[in-house]
């Protein structure tokens, strides 16, 4: 990978490489843009196949971060960390407190959270070397994000209920729920207050019951999920559901759901488009969790947070104006919000720093 080239295509910022020999750390950091502020995105531990797909996978979740936290609304940039080891053997002390003090060393451009593979007693063992961590468990953590995720996702779909028929009621509405993890069982919960109409699958058959008990859910199977005759998809499971095997099976008006990377290719974003579904784009509906820990920047304070995560009420009608305005698919227009936003800052600093230089100078 000529990381260099793929820097420059993508603007990136920054990468660091990190490694301590005595705990066996070995991190990328990727820094993609602090246009909006210092960058916020978390910490992952996977075991990679390769140092080369460890960095391609940084450099894309940090690329990500800078747009859903841009869509967001947060005064912050992107980024993300990897960490090359086995989460559940490879960890230790050290390790993390080594990691911490690398993230010192970056002086505020960075900020890390919790991801895939990694607890809030990691982000603890960070903490002692630097107050750049969120989700520890010291006073002022915004604790568990899946409540306030599923919030996020509750209003996003009301918006794109909204723009589809013509009210953001949900009650009476059918919604096929794909996975009823700790997110979708909350969010279900939100939607069966309301009144909407539960359809329920999983590969773990107890959360489905679960469902059923306490929702009315009706149970299908996994791949019977697509075909449901619902007014609503909302996938909360696995990425990639939209694709060439599935469209041809939905007959929903709006796909709105928790999952990442919920497009296979931008072409089926392309084609859901064309047949007329409102798709509200995963970063943004997604992005009640990052909302949240962001607050803690300010001291946390949870009725602030669930206000600003009832924004995304808002973001998502935003999306669909632009969607609208500019003739392309929701996808697309997630982005451009994104980056109208950060170029609107970025034309702001550079005036500002020329009248500045103009003062300095006298010209």
């Amino acid at each position: 990978m000529e990381i260099f080239k793929y820097m420059e295509n993508e603007d990136f910022e920054q990468v660091v490489f990190c490694q301590d020999k005595t705990s066996g750390l070995k991190a990328i950091i990727a820094i993609h843009d602090t246009t909006l502020g210092p960058a916020l995105g978390g910490t992952r531990m996977w075991t990679y196949a390769s140092e080369s797909e460890a960095i391609e996978d940084a450099l894309r979740l940090a690329r990500g971060m800078t747009y859903k936290n841009a869509a967001a609304g947060l005064n912050l940039g992107g980024g993300k960390t990897v960490i090359i080891g086995n989460p559940r053997t490879d960890k230790n002390d050290e390790m993390f407190r080594a990691f911490g003090r690398y993230i010192e060393g970056l002086n505020g451009r960075y900020i890390t959270a919790e991801d895939v593979g990694t607890t809030e007693d990691d982000m603890d063992l960070i903490h002692l070397e630097t107050d750049y961590v969120t989700g520890t468990s010291s006073g002022g953590s915004s604790g568990n994000p899946s409540p306030v995720t599923a919030y996020g996702i509750y209003v996003g779909m009301k918006a794109a209920t909204k723009e589809a028929f013509g009210t953001d009621s949900l009650e009476g509405k059918t919604i096929a729920v794909q996975g009823v993890g700790n997110v979708a069982y909350t969010l279900c919960e939100h939607l069966h207050a309301e009144g909407a109409k539960l359809i329920v699958t999983d590969i773990n058959k107890e959360a489905v019951q679960r469902a059923v008990d306490a929702f009315g859910a009706t149970a299908v199977d996994i791949d019977e999920i697509y075909s449901q005759d619902a007014d609503i998809f909302a996938p909360c499971a696995l990425g990639a559901v939209i694709n060439d095997e599935t469209i041809p099976q939905f007959k929903c008006k709006v796909i709105a759901g928790s999952a990442n990377n919920q497009l296979k290719e931008n072409r089926h974003g392309d084609q859901i488009h064309e047949m007329g579904i409102v798709y509200a784009p995963d970063y943004v509906i997604n992005s009640g969790g990052v909302i949240n820990v962001a607050d803690e920047l300010s001291g946390y304070n949870r009725e602030r947070a669930l206000k600003r995560v009832e924004g995304i009420y808002d973001i998502i009608g935003e999306i669909f104006n632009i969607s609208k305005r500019d003739n392309i698919p929701t996808y697309v227009a997630a982005d451009r919000l994104a980056e109208e936003r950060i170029a609107r800052v970025a034309k702001s600093r550079s005036q500002f720093l020329q009248n500045e230089k103009s003062v300095l100078t006298g010209r």
